[in-house]
């Protein structure tokens, strides 16, 4: 079941079920331009077969990055970089998306000291934010025309696809919500006006690559978070989508605040684990599936062959999107579709320095933050030895990973204000 095509609204052949999720990769050059790395690594990931593998962060404005190391796709400058990259996965049979995004809020300082938001309020994480200025109208009406403008570029370099992000609390999705979005105006205050912003982005991005061009949508569907975009919203703001022409909406939940995303359960778990507890969004999807008009995808927590399965013939989900096995098993899909392997790796349950994680005794703020800082710098390690033609390094440090890798963003960043001028 798994490897069977999916035909999207527009008309566009999906080859099989498995998505790579999309994962920053932090591989651009000084001037934010892709670069051979990518090529390698979207080339390894291409061989394991998957259908789709979607880009991190494309982001469509160079004043504001969710990291140093984001591919920007503002102007034909990187054009021809992003026709290499293209070209390097669909040479061996997979298709590559763009998944375009502004950070809003969760940019970092080193990037820009006063990000972009909705509302003036300040993301509180490891220090690692500036307090935001609130959006003019100016402001919206410019976003809106750059996520039109990148589309309208990745279509061009050869990209077979775009996903707009709307989830994990970056712009779109700061919007959505009422503990990010305090506005008094056009943007803000009821759902309709929240959701206004996405909506539009969908119409403009949909004007200008036509209707045969493949648009998705990466939606919430909860932040988790008090006073955040909640289920019902979300089964609500799906309702319209429904109307804007999207071809395949991606369901998923968490921002930095409640880092969903991140969490997994630990191997013991999911050996014993129903379908719904493996998958870690399956069981809110069920809600939004039952309105969708389009396709969707569930993201985060898939791990077994029978889990994966199991989903698909439930009509609960119409694909799977998978992102950090990839990093350990990048042709696990392949491996898969043969019967040749039934089961993932997890290996969060020993990326953490503290006890408890999994369980009710969770440890302290610092220390899941801290948890969560490990597991992103382990598996950023993992891409990046891809990235370089090399094989992954499952025994890697933890701390020894995070703490790279927080040395790596800074050299980025410095290096990109240097050579890039910015």
């Amino acid at each position: 079941m798994l490897d069977q095509p999916l035909t999207l609204p527009c008309g566009h052949l999906v080859p099989n079920r498995v998505c790579k999720s999309a994962m920053t990769e932090g591989l651009a050059d000084a001037h934010d331009h892709a670069t051979e790395a990518h090529q390698r690594l979207y080339a390894c990931w291409a061989r394991g077969g998957a259908a789709i593998l979607l880009t991190g962060n494309i982001m469509v404005d160079g004043r504001y990055l969710e990291r140093a190391g984001n591919v920007v796709v503002q102007d034909a400058a990187g054009l021809p970089q992003l026709r290499a990259w293209a070209q390097a996965v669909r040479a061996h049979g997979s298709q590559l998306w763009a998944q375009i995004s502004h950070p809003g809020r969760q940019c970092p300082r080193l990037v820009n000291l006063t990000p972009l938001a909705p509302s003036e309020v300040q993301l509180n994480a490891v220090a690692n934010f500036g307090k935001p200025r609130a959006a003019t109208e100016a402001d919206i009406q410019d976003v809106i025309q750059r996520f039109a403008n990148t589309a309208a570029l990745v279509q061009e370099a050869g990209l077979h696809g775009v996903q707009i992000h709307s989830a994990h609390g970056y712009f779109l999705s700061q919007f959505l919500s009422a503990r990010t979005n305090l506005r008094q105006d056009q943007w803000g205050g009821t759902l309709p006006n929240r959701a206004r912003l996405l909506l539009e982005v969908v119409r403009a991005v949909r004007a200008r690559v036509g209707q045969r061009y493949p648009i998705s949508v990466k939606l919430n569907s909860s932040d988790f978070v008090k006073g955040g975009f909640t289920l019902d919203e979300s089964v609500q703001v799906v309702q319209w989508l429904n109307d804007a022409g999207v071809d395949l909406l991606e369901v998923s939940g968490g921002t930095y605040e409640q880092l969903e995303f991140f969490k997994a359960l630990p191997e013991s778990e999911v050996r014993d684990s129903t379908r719904e507890r493996e998958a870690v969004f399956l069981e809110y999807a069920k809600s939004i599936k039952a309105v969708a008009r389009m396709p969707i995808m569930v993201t985060g927590g898939f791990r077994t062959l029978a889990g994966m399965e199991a989903a698909l013939a439930g009509g609960h989900t119409d694909m799977l999107g998978v992102a950090r096995p990839f990093c350990l098993d990048p042709d696990f899909p392949k491996r898969m579709f043969a019967g040749q392997m039934d089961r993932l790796p997890v290996p969060e349950d020993r990326l953490v320095l503290g006890k408890g994680y999994w369980g009710p005794n969770s440890p302290s703020n610092t220390m899941r933050t801290l948890n969560n800082l490990c597991q992103a710098g382990w598996y950023y390690r993992q891409i990046e030895q891809l990235a370089a033609g090399q094989l992954p390094l499952p025994e890697l440090s933890p701390l020894q990973a995070m703490l790279a890798h927080l040395g790596k963003d800074y050299y980025r960043g410095f290096r990109r204000k240097l050579v890039g001028g910015r």
